[in-house]
């Protein structure tokens, strides 16, 4: 019977120093939900005029570049070399993007509201993801290819065919496309929203953190070693004098494609990266009710960050100047005709000008002297 009374002295103890102890947490939450509302709301007017204008510029710029490289790619595609297979499908992969970005204008126009439907806007969103880390893949691949002809050029002089190249870029699609399908689950809007979100709603910001973290560094990071790898080494063997036997053209050509590739880089895919998991990190303080002032300049920064990384688009097709001989030999034959055109206007025009100087004070003089008959 005593242990009985002991049993529920005890029991009413640890009752109520549980639910002495659960109140602070009630409190905990009260107060975190209250500084989360005293955040304060970030300002989205820049976004709604900022990005609907890259992305306009984008389209046109885009369209007509990709449009006019795919073309001179397919028209030679039986004499089409292996780099120019990585060529092609940084192309495809740019239109791919382009052709949504009409659907983009008109939501970030009409202060981010969607009327096009959930499952359109996770496409849209897989495009942009589709095309970042596709043309990341494939500048990886041509960085590879160009390191390989120039460093270890006799290893791999007859070895590399077109069929080799087209199995590599299968598998850069499938390894892309496995990193992009896991940002198809997360919700792209909350439930009665007209919203389209680049990367999640706050119900899943916390799962999708990880994720996007995991993602930078597969996608992004490893791809970047590579580059540095690749292009560090060529740059060394290019500038190095104890070995001229490279030709003069491929290494004005191989240096024009690291400044490419590290402007692409440097401009559009390091900030991007940064600051999306930047403004995630926000996010996540924003919900347990951390607030501070600088979470509206990184959003804003991360919209920046946003409309450079599809710049890509419209500087891709700079690889393909690079890379494809017959462009290079027909562009420096119309920079000729060019300079030779200009010469000739100048000339002319001095020529026009002495023979105006010259004539001016005769028909000064039959202007005097019609006056003076009058």
């Amino acid at each position: 019977m005593f242990l009985f009374s002991l049993a529920a002295v005890a029991l009413h103890g640890f009752y109520f120093s549980a639910a002495d102890a659960s109140i602070p947490n009630v409190k905990s939450n009260n107060m975190s939900a209250e500084n989360n509302s005293r955040c304060s709301v970030v300002d989205k007017t820049f976004t709604s005029v900022f990005l609907p204008s890259v992305y306009v510029i984008v389209f046109f710029i885009g369209v007509i570049s990709n449009c006019w490289g795919l073309r001179s790619l397919l028209a030679k595609w039986t004499t089409i070399g292996c780099i120019n297979v990585f060529v092609l499908n940084l192309g495809i992969a740019d239109l791919l993007y382009v052709i949504t970005l009409p659907f983009l204008v008109c939501y970030y126009a009409m202060d981010e509201k969607w009327i096009f439907g959930h499952a359109f806007c996770k496409i849209t969103r897989f495009c942009f993801n589709l095309n970042l880390y596709g043309s990341i893949g494939f500048l990886t691949c041509i960085s590879v290819y160009r390191y390989l002809g120039i460093v270890h050029p006799m290893k791999v002089m007859g070895r590399i065919r077109v069929c080799h190249s087209v199995i590599i870029s299968v598998i850069t699609w499938v390894l892309v496309v496995a990193q992009i399908v896991p940002d198809l689950y997360f919700n792209k809007s909350n439930q009665n929203s007209t919203a389209c979100y680049d990367t999640t709603s706050n119900d899943e910001i916390y799962e999708y953190l990880p994720y996007s973290i995991g993602w930078t560094i597969t996608g992004f990071c490893v791809p970047l070693l590579v580059i540095l790898g690749c292009y560090g080494h060529v740059a060394f063997v290019l500038t190095n004098r104890k070995k001229p036997s490279v030709n003069s053209l491929m290494k004005q050509r191989c240096l024009k494609l690291i400044v490419i590739l590290t402007v692409l880089f440097v401009v559009c895919f390091i900030p991007y990266h940064v600051l999306r998991n930047l403004n995630l990190k926000t996010r996540v303080l924003q919900i347990e009710g951390k607030c501070s002032d600088a979470f509206n300049h990184i959003y804003v920064s991360y919209q920046v960050s946003r409309g450079l990384a599809c710049l890509n688009s419209a500087l891709n097709p700079l690889v393909y100047l690079v890379t494809n001989d017959k462009v290079i030999i027909k562009m420096r034959v119309l920079s000729k005709t060019a300079r030779r055109s200009l010469g000739h206007l100048s000339a002319g025009k001095y020529t026009a000008v002495d023979v105006q100087v010259r004539y001016h004070p005769r028909r000064d003089d039959s202007l005097l002297k019609t006056d003076s008959g009058s």
